[in-house]
């Protein structure tokens, strides 16, 4: 791939990416709200609204791959959510079709199955159960992503994202953590993997204590190589995974899960 285009290049995974990719394709796009600033050799800088499909199709226009990043990663509701995180994304896959772009690497996240208890390991089998309008932003996104390599033939991989950090902090993060440097080699792997219809891969390291079974891993070319477990002493000497709030502790997507909860703990099984 010749030009690959990044939106939400001034986020935090975004500014991972810029600085990781840069080198590896001989042209980034790069897109955000906030301000980039000047742009290095081989890239570009483009100011546009997702939420206006008349932006982001010229935008479009000789790009080879997408990695989308751009959304609005809160717990507010539906109109919070609605231009950000739904209308963006459907318009960077529409404008994708309409200008030829080859990939898609969309940005899900773990918080499509957020409702699941985090004794049951859980997989991309499994139907979606979010914990908050963004966990269905994210649902919404990998259906839209299908819908558009199974009716257009446009070459979509899902990031299903857990905790991207520099280092693991807490018990939870131990089976979560995707490292700045895991990061680059996963949107690499996306990018890069022949034969491409539709995917879905976890964005986890090679964490010992994983909570995801990810079988796309290895057959996409995504290969870790930081653990967790070299944090694990320092970690649980800090915490105990039993002060976690019981919400918090019992399902997937942790702190999402108690934001205006009044459901009954019992009936998510």
């Amino acid at each position: 791939m010749k030009r690959i285009l990044i939106t939400g290049a001034a986020g935090r995974i975004g500014t991972v990416l810029r600085s990781g990719l840069r080198g590896h394709y001989p042209n980034l796009r790069l897109t955000d709200m906030k301000e980039l600033g000047k742009p290095e050799a081989n890239e570009e800088i483009v100011k546009a609204d997702l939420s206006n499909l008349a932006e982001v199709e010229p935008m479009m226009e000789g790009v080879d791959g997408v990695v989308h990043l751009a959304a609005r990663v809160s717990q507010e509701g539906w109109d919070e959510m609605l231009p950000h995180s739904f209308v963006s994304t459907y318009n960077v896959f529409e404008a994708a079709r309409r200008k030829g772009v080859t990939r898609v690497v969309f940005a899900s996240s773990i918080h499509a199955h957020g409702y699941y208890r985090r004794t049951q390991m859980v997989g991309a089998d499994l139907p979606p159960r979010p914990d908050s309008f963004y966990g269905v932003s994210k649902v919404f996104g990998e259906a839209v992503g299908r819908m558009y390599a199974d009716k257009y033939g446009l070459q979509v991989v899902c990031l299903r994202i857990a905790s991207f950090l520099e280092m693991p902090t807490t018990p939870r993060q131990m089976g979560t953590w995707l490292s700045h440097r895991d990061a680059v080699k996963l949107a690499r792997a996306a990018l890069d993997a022949p034969d491409v219809h539709f995917e879905i891969l976890y964005g986890t390291s090679r964490n010992s204590r994983k909570p995801y079974y990810d079988p796309n891993r290895v057959r996409l070319g995504y290969h870790p190589e930081d653990n967790s477990e070299d944090y694990a002493e320092e970690i649980l000497k800090k915490h105990n995974p039993m002060d976690e709030p019981e919400l918090e502790r019992l399902f997937h997507g942790a702190h999402f899960c108690p934001t205006g909860f009044t459901g009954d703990v019992k009936k998510i099984v």
